[in-house]
């Protein structure tokens, strides 16, 4: 009898090599086992992170949902606040801290576990030197919006809001390093009940402070901010008592080569932030158009339930990302490309799953946001529009994540910044206003710049040698890492003495 190829731990180590990387796979009995394999390693990680980003958006999406049943006026105003000048400095924020889940990933997959906590304060220190440079977006964010064309009434009630979120702006530098702190080593359970009590402590917060208080949208901020507060504090809570290999305490080697981890910053804040402030610009423009007021409610309820979509990726992204990253570290080409394979090939399927249930439900979902009718068939006709996007949007943050796991930031950045700003912008503006196709204008045309961004990102993973990958990796560890690793405690398959093809 044969024996099976798959039987707990055997089952992997008759796949491997004696360097701990997968042989070369030969018959689609081995394909068919692997991809049970890295599926599993994948939601393993990814579960816990897209179950938490899910929780996370649901402060967004909740606190939406809560005023949009106070007026239309209300719910514009502050999905301008959270989708704008929320957008703007999250994606920002996140950017610059997403240089930590590189370092820290590859670290960790060095056998560098020591590095992660001083990894982890230097992203501290440099998210909040960002938040302090990014207070005027919110100071100043009702004249900033009027200049962007929106009507006085929204912008008014938008800036008064923003200015009330200014707290929770400051978490996101306590929250998103302690985040990547721990994704790096996979401990994400964690993190998931910690999103999942925010959450429900988050519902409680805006009942108590819209309802009963009668606050309105100033309850709105007041509840958002005590629950991005509670959730960063509970994580570094958590990091301080339970992670005790990678955290060995506070040290002045976190202000050491803190400009070499800024570069990675940058280039990872332009790369994500690109890619954020895209769908951010969806909505400027559409406050130009005509009826605003229905234009603007109908298209950000399309974004927010296409945002709960979005944060199931970004879970898959962030564990790609630590797969990667991890695989990169130890020395294992195949492996790697193995995983971004597997990845890649189930988000475009659920992405297929979760267009045909919006198309099926076009005219009924618009109601868990607004009682309004007008509004409601004015998100139905955008219901075709909303698939398509996130059949594109279920495989571009995977690709993204592989960029951030393999360090290429900048590349991505170069290729973002032409898909989207000199190509799917101006299409939109095209399609929009000349054209005079409205709101569906304005979202066709940017579709097709992400569409030209995930194309050309899949043909660079075509293309991409995973041993020149494994290469580069110690070398980027030193250089923008600002720690020299000996060269006798990485592993053999690291060096760059490797030659052979995965």
């Amino acid at each position: 009898m044969e024996t099976p190829l798959l039987n707990g731990s055997s089952g992997e180590l008759q796949l491997k090599g004696d360097d701990g990387d997968y042989r070369r796979l030969k018959t689609l009995r081995e394909w068919r086992t692997v991809f049970w394999m890295e599926t599993v390693k994948l939601w393993r990680i990814g579960g816990p992170i897209a179950f938490t980003t899910l929780c996370q958006f649901g402060t967004y999406s909740v606190t939406n949902m809560f005023v949009g049943h106070i007026g239309n006026i209300e719910l514009s105003a502050v999905t301008i606040a959270l989708s704008v000048i929320g957008t703007f400095s999250f994606g920002f924020m996140l950017g610059m801290g997403s240089a930590l889940e590189t370092l820290c990933g590859q670290a960790f997959g060095a056998g560098q576990v020591h590095m992660l906590g001083i990894y982890m304060q230097r992203s501290w220190i440099i998210l909040w030197v960002t938040c302090i440079i990014l207070l005027p977006v919110y100071i100043f964010a009702t004249p900033v919006l009027k200049l962007l064309g929106q009507e006085d009434d929204i912008a008014d009630l938008a800036g008064k809001f923003a200015i009330l979120t200014i707290p929770q702006l400051f978490s996101l530098a306590i929250c998103i390093p302690t985040q990547k702190f721990l994704q790096a080593q996979s401990k994400v359970n964690a993190l998931a009940w910690i999103a999942f009590a925010a959450l429900v402590v988050h519902v409680g917060l805006l009942y108590l402070c819209i309802y009963t208080l009668a606050w309105g949208t100033t309850g709105a901020a007041i509840a958002f901010d005590i629950t991005s507060w509670g959730l960063a504090v509970a994580q570094v809570i958590y990091v301080l008592n339970w992670c005790n290999e990678g955290w060995t305490g506070f040290s002045w080697s976190a202000f050491r080569e803190i400009w070499a981890f800024v570069r990675l910053s940058l280039a990872s804040a332009v790369m994500l932030c690109l890619e954020i402030w895209y769908m951010m610009s969806i909505v400027i423009l559409t406050g130009h158009l005509n009826n605003a007021v229905i234009a603007v409610g109908s298209l950000s309820i399309c974004v927010n339930l296409n945002g709960w979509e979005a944060m199931l990726f970004i879970g898959i992204n962030a564990a790609i990302s630590v797969r990667v990253s991890n695989e990169l570290g130890l020395g294992h080409p195949r492996a790697t490309k193995y995983a971004v394979y597997v990845a890649v090939f189930q988000s475009l399927l659920i992405g297929l799953i979760f267009a045909v249930i919006v198309l099926a439900a076009k005219d009924y979902f618009a109601v868990i946001f607004t009682s309004d009718k007008d509004m409601q068939q004015a998100v139905a006709r955008l219901a075709y529009l909303l698939g398509i996007t996130m059949i594109l949007n279920s495989v571009q943050p995977v690709i993204s994540g592989v960029a951030i796991g393999g360090g290429w930031q900048a590349i991505v950045a170069y290729i973002n910044l032409g898909s989207y700003y000199v190509f799917g912008l101006p299409l939109g503006y095209l399609l929009g206003y000349e054209a005079n196709l409205g709101v569906q204008g304005v979202w066709g045309g940017m579709i097709a710049g992400i569409a030209l961004q995930t194309f050309v990102l899949l043909f660079i993973l075509y293309k991409t040698n995973w041993n020149k990958e494994v290469e580069q990796t110690t070398a980027r560890m030193r250089r923008w890492g600002g720690q020299e690793i000996p060269t006798e405690k990485l592993p053999e398959s690291l060096l760059p003495s490797q030659n052979s093809e995965p």
